[in-house]
């Protein structure tokens, strides 16, 4: 198994869409840091007021979910799993010491570092008058805007280079944690090879294995196809509707034909 370069994320075949399902809270919670923390980082390093701004309003997000239980912990324990998961392969043959070495490696490192920030890694953004009173305004339709937040105002028009060096500040907070949960997540979804499946009817239901530790699924179908997903279910059972789409003035309906897909049991 090979860790790509840079930025982990699952491996991208310009052909298939893929849609996930969380099947626990934990995962929820990882899946939901991940879509607000990649978009953020594109966005901070952009010369536009409007990314600066959708870069704050999104680190205002991470940190209402990061202030919500102790996710600290729960990446913690998922990395300790991973490590100990990959460590049983250390032995077996045919396998890639090198890379197996170097992934353990980086999972490792990733959990000195959210073990180094402490619990207390969120104090100096909870602390901050000036992202409070973006938050307090934020509640707010246009309560951003120039009138109700000045101070706002006169940041955006800063050079790209001052609001940087203030983003990153913020966001080296939270950066350790985030990068934790892009690892886990990498690694989640590598652990399952994609099985064919068909759903008759539009129709595909399944039942867990007692023993199975599962906690995402992968619904891959070709990009472009007028179908999409409806996932729902749990860690024993669950089932998938393939529905029709064709415009938002029409509400999709489920499908009377038999849809091959790809389906991943993470």
């Amino acid at each position: 198994m090979a860790k790509p370069a840079g930025k982990i994320a699952a491996t991208p075949n310009a052909g298939v869409a893929h849609y996930e399902q969380p099947l626990s809270e934990r995962m929820r919670t990882l899946l939901r840091l991940e879509f607000l923390y990649n978009p953020m980082l594109e966005n901070s390093e952009q010369d536009d007021d409007w990314a600066t701004r959708a870069t704050i309003s999104t680190l205002l997000e991470i940190l209402a979910i990061l202030s919500r239980g102790d996710v600290r912990s729960e990446v913690l324990n998922e990395l300790d799993h991973q490590i100990s998961a990959l460590g049983r392969f250390q032995s077996h043959t045919g396998v890639d010491g090198g890379r197996l070495g170097n992934l353990m490696h980086n999972l490792s490192t990733s959990r000195e570092e959210i073990s180094s920030i402490g619990t207390g890694y969120l104090q100096s953004l909870k602390d901050s008058h000036f992202l409070n009173a973006i938050k307090h305004r934020s509640a707010i339709p246009g309560g951003t805007c120039e009138f109700d937040l000045p101070e706002y105002s006169h940041w955006l028009r800063q050079p790209i280079g001052r609001r940087q060096t203030d983003m990153t500040n913020w966001i080296q907070a939270i950066r350790p944690l985030c990068d934790g949960v892009s690892e886990v997540l990498w690694l989640i979804r590598e652990s399952a090879q994609p099985k064919e499946r068909h759903a008759s009817n539009g129709m595909f239901q399944h039942n867990m294995q007692k023993d199975a530790n599962c906690r995402l699924l992968r619904v891959s179908l070709q990009k472009g196809s007028d179908l999409f997903p409806e996932i729902s279910g749990s860690q024993h059972r669950f089932t998938i509707r393939f529905l029709e789409w064709s415009a938002v003035g029409q509400r999709a309906t489920q499908t009377a034909s038999d849809v091959p897909f790809q389906l991943s049991i993470c």
